[in-house]
């Protein structure tokens, strides 16, 4: 097959168990397409020779460097990844041990030796004797490899007849990067390219990053508030960075928008689907993804509530959760919730202004200014932690 220098290949794929198909450069390796595209941060990257053991997986049973790999390799394969080994919620006893033996310090080594172990033992070679050395592909510089032994001897002792096969959870997401994942699975997630139809968007398993609760007092009446919301013109209008594409039909929509957390500013083209929305009881449900060139990727579940107060205003209500992958998701969980709240603070102020005077908000809040004002918010709230104590101490 000849490929275009910026051309891509499709792969198709199973992952922990989920049918996938990813669009990638034919140079991509299978440690980019588990983490950028498809979410599975549990693979961990460290030298990329090979040497380290840290990107250990299965493939078709064996373990292997993904990093030595690339993805159009395994064109047809079944790959297991830690996600796949056991979630947190039913854990496999090689996970259980690790974490009783406390065979983990910084963690990085954590998802190798995992794997590196359930090939040890699924592979009916394990012996006592050699362990450490049979243990000694992945490189660990924090535990001293003491209790990470002692966790894989304890399975072994505990499974003579052979060690349990992997639990094949259901990854935390698939997520597009430069390209395509489609899957099989009722809970598969696809980013496509504008020109493609968009696929029914999903929610992501796992706990979310962050999650938002907002409640606004707005001045307008709750049926002015209402019919802002329920216009989606008008409704993504009111968002600070965001802007509406393309009407998909079926409340469907395509839309792009930018945040800037600090120095890093990022793009995201994505869809949204107003899955509910009740006229009654002025409720509405809003599923949200997008993804960005340089591996970030948001997914939201949005709940809108608008209820009348007196006297004569509105109160709304905003709560999401939402999860992070990528470059976005490496902000820590307490910035990354406070831009989120004072994004919906301004979400809310831009809706009353909408609903005030029957127009889009003429004023709108830019993407950095609303992360310096989350960082200024921080810094004022540590600052005055800090000086408590020194009050305290005076009196």
């Amino acid at each position: 097959m000849r490929v275009e220098a910026d051309g891509t290949v499709e792969v198709a794929l199973t992952v922990n168990g989920r049918a996938v198909t990813v669009a990638v450069s034919p140079r991509t390796t299978l440690s980019d397409v588990l983490r950028d595209h498809l979410g599975l941060t549990g693979t961990h990257v460290g030298c990329e020779h090979g040497v380290c053991g840290m990107c250990t997986v299965l493939l078709d049973g064996e373990a292997v460097r993904a990093c030595l790999l690339f993805a159009v390799q395994c064109e047809g394969a079944a790959l297991t990844t830690v996600e796949g080994l056991g979630g947190a919620d039913d854990q496999h006893p090689l996970q259980q041990a690790i974490s009783h033996h406390h065979g983990l310090q910084c963690g990085f080594c954590t998802p190798g030796m995992l794997m590196s172990a359930y090939d040890l033992l699924a592979g009916g070679t394990y012996t006592e004797e050699s362990l450490p050395e049979d243990m000694s592909g992945v490189l660990c510089r924090c535990t001293g490899y003491r209790g990470i032994l002692a966790a894989v001897a304890d399975v072994a002792r505990a499974h003579p007849d052979g060690v349990p096969p992997p639990r094949a959870a259901v990854p935390p997401a698939l997520v597009g990067r430069l390209g395509s994942v489609s899957g099989v699975a009722s809970q598969t997630l696809s980013v496509r390219h504008a020109t493609q139809s968009p696929e029914e968007i999903a929610v992501p398993a796992g706990p979310p990053t962050i999650t938002v609760d907002v409640r606004r007092a707005l001045s307008s009446p709750v049926d002015d508030v209402w019919a802002v919301l329920s216009d989606p013109a008008r409704l993504v209008a009111c968002l600070p960075g965001a802007e509406m594409t393309e009407d998909l039909g079926d409340d469907r929509y395509r839309g792009r928008a930018v945040v800037a957390l600090g120095p890093v500013s990022l793009r995201f083209e994505g869809l949204a689907h107003i899955a509910d929305r009740d006229d009654t009881t002025r409720r509405m449900r809003v599923l949200a993804q997008g993804a960005d060139r340089g591996g970030s990727s948001t997914h939201a579940v949005i709940r809108l509530a608008a209820d009348p107060a007196d006297p004569g205003g509105t109160t709304l209500t905003a709560d999401a959760d939402v999860h992070l992958t990528g470059r976005v998701a490496q902000f820590g969980r307490a910035l990354a919730g406070d831009v989120s709240r004072r994004l919906f603070e301004q979400f809310a102020d831009a809706v009353d202004e909408a609903a005030r005077t029957g127009e889009a908000p003429t004023t709108r809040t830019s993407p950095l200014r609303l992360a310096l004002g989350a960082l200024r918010a921080r810094l004022g709230r540590l600052l005055a932690r800090i000086a408590r104590p020194a009050r305290d101490t005076s009196q």
